[in-house]
C-alpha cells in the first residue's frame, strides 16, 4: 500500500506560480511511476504529467509552463506550474502504480486526497 499526500495548492492570479508536492509513504517510492491529474467542476478527470522509468510526459495544455521532478531521497514529486491560466483551476491529484507508467487515470492504482488550484483572471 502507498499512501499520498498532496500540498501546495491555493489561490493564484493568472500568470503566477504554485508549486504542487506530493509525498508518498513506504520505502520502494522510487520504483513508482508517479502523475498528476486535476478534475475542474462538471468535467472529467484529465492527465497533467508524469514521471517514471521512462522520463516524463506532459499533457499539450501544459506543455513548456509546468515541469514535473521528483526526488526519490523525499518520496517526494514536484509539479512546477508557470504561467497559470483561470483555465488550470481544478483539484490536482498525485496518483503512482508500481507496474505501468502512462496518461490514463486508469493505470494508476493508488491516489491522494487532491489539492485545490485556484487561478483568478
Amino acid at each position: 500500500q502507498v499512501q499520498l499526500v498532496e500540498s501546495g495548492g491555493g489561490l493564484v492570479q493568472a500568470g503566477g506560480s504554485l508549486r504542487l508536492s506530493c509525498t508518498a509513504s513506504g520505502r520502494t517510492f522510487n520504483f513508482y511511476s508517479m502523475g498528476w491529474f486535476r478534475q475542474a467542476p462538471g468535467k472529467e478527470r484529465e492527465f497533467v504529467s508524469a514521471i517514471g522509468w521512462r522520463g516524463s510526459i506532459y499533457a499539450d495544455s501544459v506543455k513548456g509552463r509546468f515541469s514535473i521532478s521528483r526526488d526519490n531521497a523525499k518520496s517526494t514529486v514536484y509539479l512546477q506550474m508557470n504561467s497559470l491560466k483561470p483555465e488550470d483551476t481544478a483539484i490536482y491529484y498525485c496518483a503512482a502504480d508500481l507496474r505501468s507508467f502512462g496518461s490514463s487515470p486508469t493505470q494508476y492504482d493508488y491516489w491522494g486526497q487532491g489539492t485545490q488550484v485556484t487561478v483568478s483572471s
